[in-house]
């Protein structure tokens, strides 16, 4: 997930300081570049790798810094970089697998400005809002809302409304995405190539609605992740195909594969019920109970329903925990 910064957006897709209603350069001074380090054995190496570049934005006072987290989950080593030139490192605060977002401490002063928090609720389609990057506006890009919508992500992820917005900036993750007023209303997540629910392919970023940190920011700075019981977790990618639920791919010793899930097996059924598709599926196991419950599915396989029952777990469990020096 390693980057280069060596690059700039033409100027023509840079935001316009004259155009905006608000200082512009503290806006773009709030976000900082976000370099981390995971050990080869950790879980996550293997898919997110062990060096990852992103952005962060300094939500408040103190120097807090929201991220999305699958920049820092199980890192052992993080660095900040401001705009002014000001590297610090950081520590992996929290991290909350549910909305995606992770908290980083500055061990330092980074001497950049917070970002004021705004809602989604602000945005509208079509809206013009501005995605910002590390780097000034070089790494800025001036954006339109294009869908405001659901949003499943085959690993187990799903959000009920997701922000989309076109064109794409290249370096996604962790981007601060800025309303009319200034506000942040969305952290950068995903590149996605269908961003429009009227079937236009267009190439775009699909953002977190940064209203869903309110409800549990206090047990992330507490604990380090929400703390409410964790959803069960199975370890298996899943697929709509033909209007069928497929499982697409399985994590080495996770749950699903313990339990004789293979990939290709067709998703019937949860705890009875039929399933309808990837989100119906995620809503169904996480309606079953807290990680550690078993799950009973019905699976399609060869021509023949077979049934199965996992016993979920807390993802979280399998993660190498950050340590504060």
């Amino acid at each position: 997930m390693a980057e280069s910064s060596n690059w700039t957006f033409p100027h023509n897709l840079q935001p316009d300081a004259d155009s905006l209603a608000y200082d512009l350069d503290a806006a773009l001074d709030s976000v900082v570049m976000l370099r981390a380090e995971v050990p080869e054995d950790a879980f996550t190496a293997q898919t997110l790798g062990t060096e990852r570049i992103g952005n962060g934005v300094v939500i408040r006072e103190d120097g807090l810094i929201l991220t999305i987290g699958y920049l820092i989950t199980e890192a052992e080593s993080i660095w900040l970089s401001t705009n002014s030139g000001v590297v610090v490192p950081g520590h992996p605060l929290a991290y909350d697998a549910a909305t995606g977002f992770g908290l980083v401490l500055p061990l330092g002063r980074l001497g950049a400005p917070m970002l004021q928090r705004g809602s989604a609720a602000s945005v509208s389609l079509d809206d013009d809002v501005v995605v910002i990057g590390q780097g000034r506006r070089m790494h800025s890009l001036k954006a339109s809302i294009v869908a405001k919508r659901e949003f499943v992500g085959y690993w187990e992820y799903l959000l009920d409304e997701a922000l989309f917005t076109a064109p794409a900036h290249p370096q996604w993750g962790g981007t601060a995405l800025v309303n009319a007023r200034g506000e942040l209303v969305g952290l950068g997540s995903l590149l996605v190539q269908e961003a429009r629910e009227e079937g236009e392919q267009l190439q775009g970023n699909m953002f977190v609605p940064v209203d869903l940190l309110a409800p549990i920011l206090d047990d992330m700075l507490k604990f380090g992740r929400r703390a409410a019981p964790p959803r069960p977790w199975l370890g298996m990618y899943a697929v709509d195909v033909d209007g069928h639920v497929a499982v697409s791919g399985l994590a080495d010793g996770a749950p699903a594969a313990r339990a004789g899930i293979r990939k290709g097996d067709l998703l019937m059924q949860v705890g009875g019920a039929k399933v309808k598709n990837v989100a119906d599926l995620f809503r169904k196991v996480w309606a079953t109970g807290p990680a550690g419950t078993d799950i009973a599915f019905v699976v399609g396989r060869k021509g023949s329903a077979i049934k199965v029952s996992v016993r979920s777990a807390d993802r979280n469990g399998l993660m190498k925990k950050p340590q504060l020096h």
